[in-house]
């Protein structure tokens, strides 16, 4: 009986190992880590096939209608844009684009250039279109270019990064800019992570093993390129280079991480010659903003082991708050809060801090308001409005007061998705593709509607076009038309 048992035994591993086997070789079966450490069982469509589906779509979409170029347009002149905080003097940045940047003009998920309709009929949306992406976790940035609006992200197709221009309108291919790179991570995902960031014509990506590029906007064409990286002598970072390039004036600032004064490392965006470097720090994975605090302007960045305020010129520190995260972890955008105070979040424990900024000439102080644990962003944002920081504390929305950090309330299990603000209302795209909108209240938590919109793990930023609600994860991007 005991060799009976063992013989159905062995036969019942043999079958389940054959069928495991068959799974994951034909079906895509693979071990998937969620954004709390979790792993599961997913069926994970390949890197090849991936880029193999998206050239099948985009070929069969060049042959129904190939999408007209881009009218060139005159350089726009450009407008002044307050950068956050305090009314400053203002940078010279141009308005052509509508969500330019990562998160936005103002890089804090805030969509205000016009209201978006809230009323959604049955609970749920329907896309516009909708059709498959490249690999990675970079969101859109968009522009208006000629007579259309344009968004643009960066993908993992096959063994290339490929930046990507797509007329909203339609989500046709306009143009491609392709070359040889590829980051693998077991835990993270592949691919490429760093938004890119658009600026008087050009657009300016990043790779997640550190190639800059700077490309026409209207053709794709490579002005110049350079690998930051290398430059710096830096080693990647585990997670892969998630920075989004900031501009500043006449540079192109990039965080490589690097020893030696080449933490953070600018170029001169027209024609990507190396102005100025500085710091010691290694990279974190929350992108640099430009904003005005106590009265200056200043490039504000989140490393691997504090918060630091750096004057525009030559990069040199105004202030510094200590912020150490377990694994180094610090992927989540600060909040400028008013007109000297930042509200910042990470995970792994650490919680939440809000701090005062004091800048006295060229060096500067920072003080803890409060700190506590009611908000912990893990490699998402938090969104602030009237008073209030509404984020996923891990994988639950929460709502605090700014001025205490007083819990208002906590609901809604979304996973470690992302979230925009637009019209009062929370967007929330979460881990595992369904999009809810949540009203923006420090009441209650109040879910309006919950629906499917994307196949498999997202942890992509929704972006916003003149209205229309773009997002992508790591199959498939849609549009939804939120005009009202």
């Amino acid at each position: 009986m005991f060799r009976r048992i063992l013989r159905y035994g062995a036969i019942g591993v043999a079958v389940l190992g054959l069928t495991g086997a068959i799974l994951y070789q034909f079906f895509g079966l693979r071990v998937v880590i969620l954004g709390g450490g979790t792993p599961t069982l997913a069926f994970v469509t390949t890197r090849d096939h991936q880029a193999a589906e998206v050239d099948r779509h985009r070929a069969a979409q060049a042959a129904e209608l190939a999408p007209a170029p881009i009218a060139p347009t005159s350089t726009p002149t450009p407008e002044a844009v307050p950068t956050i905080g305090a009314p400053p003097a203002a940078p010279a940045i141009s308005m052509a684009a509508d969500w330019g940047f990562f998160r936005g003009p103002r890089w804090d998920g805030h969509y205000t250039a016009r209201a978006i309709k809230t009323d959604w009929p049955n609970r749920q949306l329907t896309p516009v279109w909708k059709q498959p992406v490249g690999g990675g976790y970079a969101s859109f940035v968009t522009v208006r270019l000629g007579d259309r609006d344009v968004a643009f992200t960066i993908e993992q197709r096959g063994p290339q990064e490929v930046v990507g221009a797509y007329d909203v309108a339609t989500g046709r291919e306009i143009w491609t800019s392709k070359w040889n790179a590829e980051f693998k991570e077991f835990m993270g995902g592949d691919g490429p992570r760093a938004t890119p960031t658009y600026f008087d014509g050009r657009l300016y990506a990043q790779g997640a093993t550190g190639e800059l590029r700077s490309l026409d906007a209207v053709s794709g064409a490579t002005i110049w390129r350079t690998n930051i990286l290398t430059d710096a002598g830096a080693s990647n970072i585990q997670w892969g280079m998630s920075t989004s390039p900031l501009i500043v004036d006449n540079a192109v600032v990039t965080v490589p991480g690097g020893s030696g004064g080449n933490s953070v490392m600018a170029y001169d965006h027209r024609t990507g010659a190396r102005l100025w470097s500085s710091l010691n720090d290694r990279a974190a994975y929350s992108s640099p903003m430009l904003v005005t605090l106590d009265g200056v302007r200043q490039i504000l960045l989140v490393t691997a082991n504090r918060i630091v305020g750096l004057e525009t010129t030559k990069g040199a520190p105004l202030w510094e708050f200590p912020w150490e995260t377990m694994y180094d972890v610090n992927a989540a955008q600060p909040l400028v809060i008013g007109e000297n105070r930042v509200f910042m979040s990470s995970a792994y424990d650490h919680g939440a801090a809000v701090i005062e900024v004091d800048v006295n000439g060229a060096t500067g102080t920072a003080r803890q308001i409060w700190k506590n644990n009611r908000m912990k962003n893990q490699f998402t944002s938090s969104v602030y409005l009237d008073g209030y920081i509404y984020g996923l504390d891990e994988s639950i929305l929460a709502c605090v007061r700014v001025s205490d950090g007083t819990l208002q309330w906590k609901g809604g299990r979304y996973g470690y998705g992302q979230i925009a603000l637009a019209s009062g209302h929370i967007i929330v795209l979460t881990e595992d593709g369904d999009m809810a909108l949540v009203r923006a209240t420090p009441d209650k938590h109040d879910e309006l509607a919950r629906f499917p919109i994307l196949d498999g793990k997202t942890w992509n930023h929704p972006a916003f076009s003149d209205g229309r609600l773009l997002v992508r994860n790591l199959k498939e991007m849609a549009m939804f038309d939120l005009r009202k």
